[in-house]
């Protein structure tokens, strides 16, 4: 008889891990797109749960705070916040990652005021020295901004031991999405688990990798190969028109995973450590990559992992990755990849035409 399929990971909802976070004495952080230092929150007890959308919400609350060429990610967080879907929060963080979410940053510390502390981090656009001091310099104030709000200062043994953790569970995150090929897992429920990375505490996502790591080669992962690129693949209904055309994502280039495969950090300095670790990710139009550097990742994907295709999920009105996409479709076309792009907001539904569209590049790659 053949081995039985394996049961499904035992994943925790966002609402699960954040009461559990709670009861022991832990404070939250919601947390917006997409680059920030988890290990400097971890240090302080707080625990960083990211905010992308939520998927599904009415943006009515939002849209009235916003301009209409906001993307739905922060129009629909606005909308979630002013409902009470982030009261469990205790901190907003707002990464200075495009127009949109600096935008959204003035309006909570200018217009609409929560209850939370809001706290801004600027990124640099320099992935080199400069970059990495500015950030070190940023994350440092934050420290210090953390430090007056929780009325707790970590030394610097526990920064080290929150960033070893950290170091740990982005190893094993990188050893899943690159080593997927290998494990018994569908599209669905791979995404499912690289992504509890924004909500997960270390340890605990470390566990569910681990469990899914020893599943190697008790699947198949058989299809026509593809690689998904953009800041987010939503929603998830993308997933399940690739599996029924018979394709799978082989590798990805997204703000919410494949940009975030973090390399360990060198320096002894933690602040400066988490700094680089930032900065040397995957290159990201939101931090300056350029569309060379960003072609050559792509291509290098498709060959690694055999995709014939590369699909751009662009949330609509998503400026940094608007103005890299005709580019990189030329560059990729060039070397002889199809590129298909699709228009997505994450409060919808998968629109039926690009359903058909992503159907008529599944049957042309045949």
């Amino acid at each position: 008889m053949g081995e039985s399929a394996p049961a499904p990971l035992s994943i925790p909802t966002r609402k699960q891990v954040i009461a559990q976070h709670k009861l022991r004495g832990g404070r939250v952080a919601a947390v917006l797109p997409v680059h920030y230092p988890r290990a400097l929150f971890a240090a302080f007890d707080i625990l960083p749960v990211e905010v992308w959308g939520p998927p599904g919400r009415d943006t009515a609350e939002g849209d009235a705070h916003l301009p209409a060429y906001a993307c739905s990610i922060v129009r629909s967080a606005l909308a979630f916040l002013a409902a009470g879907g982030l009261d469990a929060a205790d901190y907003l963080v707002v990464p200075h990652t495009c127009d949109a979410l600096q935008g959204l940053g003035s309006v909570l510390l200018d217009f609409v005021r929560p209850a939370q502390a809001v706290l801004p981090l600027y990124l640099p656009r320099d992935g080199g020295e400069k970059g990495r001091a500015f950030l070190a310099a940023e994350i440092r104030a934050l420290f210090e901004r953390l430090v007056e709000l929780t009325g707790r200062r970590p030394g610097e043994a526990e920064l080290r031991a929150a960033i070893a953790r950290d170091e740990q569970a982005d190893a094993l995150l990188a050893r899943v999405s690159r080593g997927r090929a290998g494990l018994a897992l569908g599209d669905r429920e791979l995404y499912a688990l690289l992504r509890s990375r924004e909500f997960l505490p270390p340890e605990q996502f470390c566990e569910l990798a681990a469990q899914a790591l020893e599943r190697r080669g008790r699947g198949e992962r058989a299809g026509t190969g593809v690689v998904i690129s953009g800041m987010v693949v939503e929603p998830l209904a993308i997933l399940d028109v690739l599996a029924r055309g018979g394709a799978v994502v082989v590798a990805d280039d997204l703000g919410c995973c494949g940009r975030r495969l973090y390399p360990l950090g060198h320096s002894d300095d933690p602040f400066t450590r988490l700094a680089e670790r930032l900065v040397a990710g995957s290159p990201d139009p939101t931090r300056g990559g350029s569309v060379r550097e960003r072609a050559a990742l792509l291509r290098a994907l498709c060959a690694d992992f055999g995709a014939r295709a590369v699909i751009f999920t662009v949330v609509k009105f998503c400026e940094p990755e608007l103005f890299f996409v005709p580019l990189l479709s030329r560059a990729l076309e060039g070397r002889g990849l199809r590129c298909l792009t699709i228009e997505t907001d994450v409060s919808q539904p998968l629109p039926a035409q690009v359903t058909t569209r992503i159907e008529a590049l599944l049957e042309s790659l045949t």
